[in-house]
């Protein structure tokens, strides 16, 4: 019985570390594979590159359907979570994601404290950080 006990305490132990390493990576997602195509460590430098996007948020994004069926998603985690806070949002955000359609410009989305999408325009280097993920669309 008590081996059981430690072995079940064992398996969620392992199990709560793989969550929180993939927390802690960026992603890059296929939209038309669905799938997962990179994980990236984060890193200081990544982080503040997403945090400067969030600073050069330009406006909203508005389509009805802001997923585009073709590019790639790239998620960053930010921790500590950082305020966005401008004439669109006054947030923390504790994730950012930024959506590279093959039809137009980056833009991001991020999730409100009710969990709900929200998609801007925003001004940045995204080739450079592209570069840094070592990831060509």
């Amino acid at each position: 019985m008590i081996k059981k006990i430690i072995l079940i305490l064992f398996i969620s132990l392992i199990f709560e570390t793989v969550i929180a390493q993939t927390n802690k990576q960026i992603e890059i997602f296929d939209i038309s594979k669905g799938e997962v195509l990179k994980y990236i460590k984060v890193n200081i430098g990544l982080q503040q590159d997403a945090e400067t996007f969030l600073k050069g948020i330009t406006g909203l994004y508005v389509r009805i359907d802001p997923i585009p069926s073709e590019g790639y998603l790239v998620k960053i985690p930010l921790d500590p979570s950082f305020l966005v806070k401008n004439q669109w949002i006054n947030e923390l955000v504790d994730e950012v994601i930024i959506v590279f359609s093959t039809r137009e410009a980056p833009y991001l989305m991020v999730f409100d404290k009710e969990n709900r999408p929200l998609f801007f325009t925003f001004e940045g280097d995204t080739d450079t950080f592209l570069t840094k993920l070592n990831f060509t669309p």
